[in-house]
């Protein structure tokens, strides 16, 4: 981990602060498998940060399928908010959020939708503890696009280049860095 603070952290939510990447694979397999359409493991976790609809809407262009995209997303949605009550906190990365609350000013960058993100961050304990909450419903251009980390470090009011992100996945990790932001991969931390 660095040593040097910077002016604001920023955290992914789903896969960092949360445990919901099972919880999201297990309800995407039960959504698609009836459609027809395919999303293995190792796709699903190189697709994290991505929003559900732009997922579906990759997934059919490269099976050749015609499915509503946003009746997908409405219905991964719902199924989501049904297992919400299931997902648990990942403490190390919580631990850090919590030792720096107050001392500096946070944010949740995160690929998910607004109500899904708020409930997640009620779910594990941590909406109380950042000052900002930047999702895939207040961008434009979704990660890896750096939009996302960009309006966190806005919000906060400081430069993406004196942040400090944490994610846990590829795409979130391109995004961050596109913001210029010094990145913490997650995955390494938790070894």
């Amino acid at each position: 981990m660095p040593n040097t603070l910077p002016d604001a952290l920023i955290f992914d939510l789903d896969g960092t602060l949360a445990d919901t990447m099972p919880v999201h694979f297990e309800i995407w397999q039960a959504i698609l498998e009836p459609l027809g359409l395919d999303f293995p493991e190792p796709r699903f976790y190189q697709c994290g940060g991505m929003p559900t609809q732009k997922i579906v809407e990759m997934l059919c262009q490269e099976q050749g399928m015609e499915i509503d995209p946003h009746a997908v997303a409405a219905q991964k949605s719902a199924a989501f908010f049904e297992h919400v009550g299931s997902i648990k906190p990942i403490e190390p990365i919580v631990a850090i959020a919590r030792e720096y609350h107050g001392k500096i000013p946070m944010a949740i960058a995160t690929g998910g939708g607004r109500k899904a993100a708020e409930a997640t961050a009620r779910q594990i304990g941590v909406h109380h503890l950042f000052e900002g909450l930047v999702t895939a419903d207040d961008v434009t251009h979704h990660k890896p696009h750096p939009e996302t980390f960009l309006r966190a470090a806005e919000l906060l009011g400081v430069t993406a280049d004196n942040c400090r992100a944490y994610e846990d996945t590829q795409t979130g990790i391109a995004a961050a860095r596109a913001a210029g932001m010094e990145v913490v991969d997650v995955r390494e931390v938790l070894r």
